[in-house]
C-alpha cells in the first residue's frame, strides 16, 4: 500500500515538472514575440521619419530640380551627339554604340516626362556619369584606330611615293635602255662606200672588160668597200644588189628574189655571202643579163644589207 502511493507521488511531481517547462517556454516566447514587435516598430518609424526626411529633402531641393532636370538634358543631348560622330567615325562599332544611345533615351524620356524627385535625378545623374565612362572607353578605342588607320595611311602613301619614283626610275632607265639599243642599232648598220659600178661586155678571149655601150653589156656589175665596224656582229652576212633599169623597174632573174628592209618588201636582182670580221672588206656583185639586151639610160644601183640600204650608186649606158 505504501509503495502504490510513493508511485502516486512520483508520477504527480513529474507532471508538475513538465508544465512548469511548458510555462517557462511560453514566458520566453512571449518575451521574444514582444522584443520583435518593438524592434518592428522602431524600424517602421525609423523608415517613417528616412521618408519624412526625404521628402523634406525633396521640398528643399524642389527650388533646384529645375536646373538639375536641364542639365541632364543637355548632358544627355551632349552624348548622343558625340555618340553619332563615333558612329560616323567607326561603323564596326555601330551595335554596342546603338544600345548605349538606347539607353540615355530611355533616361532622357524619364526627365522629360517629369515628375522626378531630386533623389532620381541624382540617380539619373550617377547612371549618366557610368555611361560618360563608357562612352570614353569608346572615344579612346576608335581613336586609337583611326590613329593606327592615318598611321597605316600614311605608310601607304609614303610607300606608293617610293613606288612612283621607282616607276619614274624604272621608266627613265628603261628610255635611256632603248635609247642606246636604238644608237646600237644604228652603230651596228653596216656602210658601202666607194663605189664603182657600171656595164661589162666579153671579149673574144671570154674575159670581161668595162663598156659604157647598151648593146655591147652582159653583165652590170657594183665593186665597193663594206666600212669596217667593230659594233656589229661578225660572221657570214649576205650581201644583195638592186639594180633599177632607166624604165624603173627592178632587174631580175626570179620574181621570188625579194627581201624584208626596214621600208618593206624590196626586189633584188643578185646576193653574194661574205664573211664579215667588223673591218673594211672590198667585194664585187654581179648580174648577168642572160641574153637580155641592156636599155640606154641611167641605172641606179642598192646594195642592202641586213635589211639595211648601206650604199647606193649610178651609171649610164649609152
Amino acid at each position: 500500500m505504501s509503495e502504490n502511493l510513493e508511485k502516486r507521488s512520483d508520477g504527480k511531481g513529474g507532471y508538475l515538472a513538465v508544465i512548469i517547462l511548458l510555462l517557462l517556454g511560453l514566458a520566453m516566447m512571449a518575451w521574444l514575440w514582444s522584443s520583435k514587435n518593438t524592434a518592428l516598430d522602431a524600424c517602421m518609424n525609423e523608415n517613417k521619419q528616412l521618408n519624412a526626411d526625404m521628402n523634406g529633402m525633396n521640398e528643399m531641393l524642389s527650388g533646384y530640380v529645375g536646373n538639375m532636370t536641364n542639365d541632364l538634358k543637355k548632358d544627355f543631348t551632349n552624348m548622343l551627339e558625340t555618340y553619332d560622330a563615333l558612329l560616323e567615325k567607326d561603323a564596326s562599332q555601330a551595335d554596342s554604340i546603338n544600345a548605349q544611345k538606347a539607353k540615355i533615351q530611355e533616361l532622357m524620356d524619364q526627365v522629360d516626362r517629369g515628375k522626378m524627385t531630386a533623389h532620381q535625378l541624382f540617380l539619373a545623374k550617377k547612371e549618366i556619369e557610368t555611361l560618360r565612362n563608357i562612352m570614353k572607353g569608346y572615344v579612346y578605342q576608335i581613336d586609337s584606330l583611326n590613329t593606327l588607320n592615318l598611321r597605316l595611311t600614311n605608310n601607304l602613301d609614303s610607300t606608293n611615293r617610293v613606288l612612283s619614283t621607282t616607276k619614274t626610275e624604272r621608266d627613265q632607265y628603261q628610255k635611256e635602255a632603248e635609247l642606246s639599243a636604238e644608237q646600237i642599232k644604228k652603230g651596228s648598220k653596216l656602210n658601202a662606200y666607194g663605189f664603182t659600178s657600171g656595164g661589162l661586155k666579153e671579149k673574144l678571149n671570154s674575159t670581161m672588160t668595162d663598156t659604157d655601150r647598151a648593146r655591147n653589156t652582159v653583165q652590170i656589175y657594183s665593186t665597193f668597200t663594206v666600212g669596217k665596224n667593230p659594233i656589229t656582229k661578225a660572221g657570214r652576212k649576205m650581201v644583195y644588189m638592186q639594180v633599177v633599169d632607166p624604165s624603173g623597174k627592178t632587174m631580175q632573174q626570179s620574181s621570188g628574189n625579194v627581201i624584208s628592209t626596214e621600208k618593206g618588201q624590196v626586189a633584188y636582182s643578185d646576193k653574194k655571202e661574205v664573211d664579215y670580221n667588223n673591218e673594211a672588206l672590198d667585194m664585187s656583185i654581179y648580174y648577168s643579163l642572160r641574153g637580155t639586151e641592156a636599155q640606154k639610160g641611167n641605172y641606179k644601183v642598192n646594195i642592202y644589207c641586213e635589211g639595211h640600204l648601206i650604199g647606193s650608186d649610178s651609171f649610164t649606158l649609152k
